[in-house]
């Protein structure tokens, strides 16, 4: 059963909004400007997710989510011992996205900083829905394992047309799939956590991760 439902806006985080912009270290130069961006894109940003629980099986070596085949290792090690996948689609919205293309012809500095705040918006949405989910399952002993993405270790982008066929993002969220695998709206997110019980260890996205040379890793 897919579900869909519309969050409130999550806690601005200017570390990360700079993370994104590449701007390194203690840096107040650009705190007019995020503080500018911000202002305008609180008005034209939605926060909307879409998601279904789904079961886990093994068939000759095979991993299933639902009826996904998801051979893939950085999958398993991130459900692992998981009987229950969730599965999700986020976005914050087209609007945006035409804020972006505004200053990308007006002013290319401001549409930089505005694509930082869409990654932070997008990253911030999805960790509030995990809160949420968590909150929820904790009620019966469980919790979420950390969330991996398609074009996240060897898990191919490709794997964004079943996500998008199971969930059925365009109608759910107003989320398209082009045949480049571009998401529309753009600072949007697909992902799968893990459903386990709460004696598992929960561990960092980013420490669990073999891509050491990523340049947003915390």
């Amino acid at each position: 059963m897919i579900r869909k439902l519309t969050l409130e806006a999550p806690s601005w985080n200017k570390h990360e909004i700079m993370r994104y912009a590449r701007i390194r270290g203690a840096n107040d130069t650009y705190n007019d400007l995020i503080d500018a961006c911000i202002a305008e894109a609180e008005a034209v940003l939605s926060y909307r997710v879409c998601y279904a629980i789904l079961p886990v099986s093994y068939t000759d070596d095979q991993l299933y989510i639902g009826k996904i085949n998801a051979p893939y290792q950085t999958i398993g090690k991130a459900i692992r011992n998981a009987e229950e996948v969730l599965l999700f689609a986020a976005t914050v919205g087209a609007p945006f996205d035409r804020l972006i293309q505004k200053y990308s012809l007006l002013e290319p500095s401001k549409a930089l900083m505005m694509q930082a705040i869409g990654a932070e918006r997008a990253e911030s949405l999805c960790d509030a829905f995990c809160g949420k989910m968590n909150t929820e399952l904790c009620c019966d002993g469980k919790r979420l394992t950390p969330r991996v993405s398609p074009g996240y270790g060897d898990i191919p982008m490709e794997m964004q047309r079943d996500i998008f066929t199971v969930l059925d993002c365009s109608r759910q969220i107003g989320l398209t799939l082009d045949e480049s695998l571009l998401m529309s709206p753009s600072k949007s997110v697909t992902a799968i956590a893990g459903i386990v019980g709460e004696c598992e260890t929960e561990s960092d996205k980013c420490t669990s991760c073999d891509k050491t040379d990523c340049a947003y890793r915390k």
